[in-house]
């Protein structure tokens, strides 16, 4: 597998993921624009979530069925249609439409990561898989910065805008440089379909995962769609670029993803998880008592980034290794928990902080962390070794 194929990959994977965070730090100003209450447009930004599990459902099963380059490049022309109509949006209810359609169309990201893990060795699989998504933890910091500062000058309409003209372009390159991509099989979609009930029912790591992804995920989706709001309170008061900032805290994430992999193919992935649940914890006990200090504040995120998108790798080693002909399928069960967890987080984040403030939002994050902790161990010690699976 060649580096620049991985290169190309990844930066793939950061461009598709970037549209679904460029609303973070634009929530206030979107909200203002259409006379929003906070709730309100915390529902917005869950719609684009929800959107999201769906395309995993429609979309990511067809990596087991169609050429993967040209169902990529497809689904690019879809998601920057979508960002166009973001964009143009006059009314609560096409904004609605707009970030759903976005969500859908950021699901291709789990059509590219599938395809790394197929095209590459066995012995790499775990460094190849968190290079990749590297890339796409790097797509979600500079998402932030870029959609905060170029909102903060020219509005939040132009973010979406910039973003549907380097899907194009991105779709256009991978149609040219990415190597064509067959699957073994090419089953028929109520053969697809069935085939992923019976993964979920034969393998107890891809409900394990999948749940753990739920938890850990909503409790970064709360974080980044209510910190826009903290921000814009005493004692901060800062604006969208401020914000947007921010999201480069999450720059040690991007470079663990790779690191993490690595420890997982060393030293397994469950291990990693555990680690992953207990930062992540510890982090949100430290936005509890110092959030309402900038040092308490920055070094809490710096954790959760690393937490989460650490545990998100590990998890994503784990299932990958279960069945290779229907990674697709394997990656639509875990990703659709995972965003389902970002759709509940992006809700209840912003409805914690209206009714409790800083305390409020906290008790959430730290509730789901706690049973996700407890489920693992547990897991951990009554799980069997896996039966080898029939699914195709």
């Amino acid at each position: 597998m060649s580096r620049r194929i991985v290169w190309l990959l990844a930066i793939s994977t950061g461009c598709i993921v970037a549209n679904i965070y460029y609303a973070q730090p634009l929530l206030a100003d979107m909200a203002h624009e259409f006379g929003l209450s906070v709730p309100q447009i915390g529902a917005v930004a869950m719609l684009s979530q929800i959107g999201s599990a769906l395309g995993m459902l429609m979309f990511v099963p067809l990596g087991d069925k169609f050429e993967r380059r040209d169902l990529i490049a497809t689904l690019l022309i879809a998601e920057a249609a979508a960002l166009v109509v973001t964009a143009n949006a006059s009314s609560v209810l096409w904004l609605c439409l707009g970030m759903f359609a976005i969500g859908a169309g950021t699901s291709n990201v789990h059509v590219v990561v599938p395809l790394a893990a197929h095209l590459a060795p066995p012995q790499q699989r775990g460094h190849v898989v968190g290079t990749v998504l590297g890339g796409l933890l790097v797509g979600v910091l500079l998402a932030r910065v870029f959609s905060g500062f170029v909102g903060a000058r020219f509005g939040w309409r132009a973010v979406y805008w910039i973003g549907a003209l380097v899907v194009v372009t991105l779709a256009a390159v991978i149609r040219l440089w990415l190597p064509i991509s067959k699957p073994d099989e090419s089953p028929r979609w109520p053969e697809l379909m069935r085939s992923i009930l019976s993964l979920v029912r034969e393998h107890a790591t891809v409900r394990e995962a999948a749940l753990l992804a739920f938890l850990m995920y909503s409790t970064f989706a709360a974080l980044w769609t209510t910190l826009v709001f903290l921000l814009r309170t005493p004692p901060y008061d800062y604006g969208t670029t401020a914000a947007g900032v921010f999201g480069l805290l999450g720059a040690t994430s991007a470079s663990a993803a790779p690191l993490v992999g690595r420890f997982a193919d060393r030293y397994g992935a469950k291990r990693a998880v555990h680690i992953a649940i207990v930062t992540t914890l510890v982090a949100y006990l430290v936005m509890l008592v110092g959030g309402r200090t900038l040092p308490g504040l920055i070094a809490a995120i710096i954790l959760i980034d690393a937490g989460v998108q650490s545990g998100h790798v590990a998890n994503q080693s784990r299932i990958y290794s279960l069945v290779p002909t229907a990674r697709g399928r394997l990656n639509t069960v875990y990703m659709m928990a995972f965003m389902s967890g970002g759709a509940v987080g992006s809700y209840v984040g912003p409805l914690g902080f209206k009714l409790g403030g800083w305390t409020g939002f906290c008790v959430y994050p730290i509730a789901a962390l706690t049973f996700a902790l407890v489920y693992a161990v547990r897991a951990d010690r009554s799980t069997a070794v896996e039966p080898a699976s029939n699914v195709a």
